[in-house]
């Protein structure tokens, strides 16, 4: 048993079943224990592989997205671009390379990175170090200075616990978890009904809500409308608001039972793309999306930006591009169906670039 759990059991032991939303915020949140706080999870050696770290296009085409939305703004002097739980660094380092080319966008650029984990905070530096910008980091959206900015949060929402509600005997119970008669954690519903839910709904339907995603998401969608911007997210998850549980646990590039070694795996759940979309407008921003990874990828180039880059390669590394290429865009195995974007801007901002009518994919 590690400290984490042992504290868990103490808590709930004092208190009671504890939400499910309040053990995945302790799983991954906690200060000392917490998986994002101290853990390395990107890589091969850690627990998952992000598209920044597949290949160099990803991040490229983004810092050209990014270049291409400050001019559509205007091209104010100063800009802020910000990272949302920037990994390693990997995707930030790419676009600013590619972003060189566009120099009145360069030259106006703050960089800002949101992240808690002082080793990615180090790896970060490390990448970052000859890019011509000098990071400064933030513990929260709510350090950042006041000024227009460009957001890209990619793995970032599916980040957030989330609450689970279990549909028994004619209402909504909130599942828990707590201790079971063989001394283990263990999920259960609580006896108290949970009121406010949709009906009607199936008996043994289960609910699955973000509600820490989608508060974030409004305050940064606050923040864009008032000081103006927009706002890139990817992610996996589901266009349309739907039933079920989504969350899972990986470690080392394996599922994991959830409930076990809390602070030693990765949680996440399934990004509900609708919520996102759905705080967005009440914050007071247009809303482009969602459209699937393969659709907008194609649409800023990234076909393109393989054949130019296998022109140049030798055989080897041009089939590494191809496997590359396939494993972003591709729909099954590939991350070109699952993950999704979604864009936002402030009122008044022409559509953003890699979104057009009619998505033919992923949804």
């Amino acid at each position: 048993m590690n400290k984490l759990e042992a504290d868990i059991r103490a808590m709930i032991t004092q208190q009671g079943p504890i939400s499910f939303e309040t053990f995945m915020n302790l799983a991954l949140q906690h200060p000392h224990y917490g998986y994002y706080r101290r853990q390395m999870p990107l890589g091969a050696a850690g627990d998952f592989i992000t598209a920044p770290e597949i290949s160099q296009m990803f991040g490229e085409l983004l810092g050209l997205w990014a270049a291409a939305v400050h001019e559509r703004m205007g091209a104010p002097g100063r800009i802020l671009l910000v990272e949302l739980g920037p990994g390693r660094g990997t995707l930030m380092r790419d676009a600013l390379r590619a972003a060189r080319v566009a120099q009145n966008f360069f030259s106006a650029l703050e960089l800002h990175l949101v992240e808690v984990n002082p080793r990615l905070r180090e790896a970060q530096a490390a990448a970052l170090y000859d890019s011509g910008l000098t990071p400064h980091w933030h513990a929260s959206l709510d350090d950042l200075p006041e000024a227009p900015m460009i957001v890209i949060a990619n793995e970032f929402f599916d980040c957030f616990a989330v609450q689970h509600y279990l549909r028994r005997d004619g209402a909504w119970h909130e599942v828990c978890v707590h201790i079971n008669a063989a001394g283990a954690l263990a999920l259960a519903a609580a006896p108290l009904v949970t009121q406010g839910l949709p009906e009607p709904a199936p008996e043994g339907a289960m609910l699955e809500i973000g509600a820490g995603a989608h508060r974030a998401m409004y305050d940064l969608g606050r923040r864009i409308a008032r000081q103006g911007g927009a706002a890139l997210v990817i992610d996996y998850g589901h266009v349309a608001s739907r039933s079920g549980s989504s969350v899972q646990a990986l470690r080392a590039h394996r599922r994991v039972e959830v409930l076990a070694d809390p602070g030693e795996s990765d949680i996440t759940a399934h990004v509900d793309f609708a919520s996102l979309a759905r705080a967005a407008r009440a914050a007071g921003l247009e809303v482009a999306g969602p459209v699937s990874q393969r659709a907008f990828l194609r649409a800023i180039g990234i076909e393109a930006r393989a054949a130019a880059l296998m022109r140049r390669a030798d055989a080897a590394t041009a089939a590494s591009i191809e496997a590359a290429l396939a494993r972003l865009i591709g729909h099954d195995p590939g991350m070109g169906s699952l993950f999704k974007v979604l864009g936002v801007a402030s009122p008044g901002l022409a559509i953003l670039p890699g979104f057009v009518a009619g998505d033919d994919d992923g949804q």
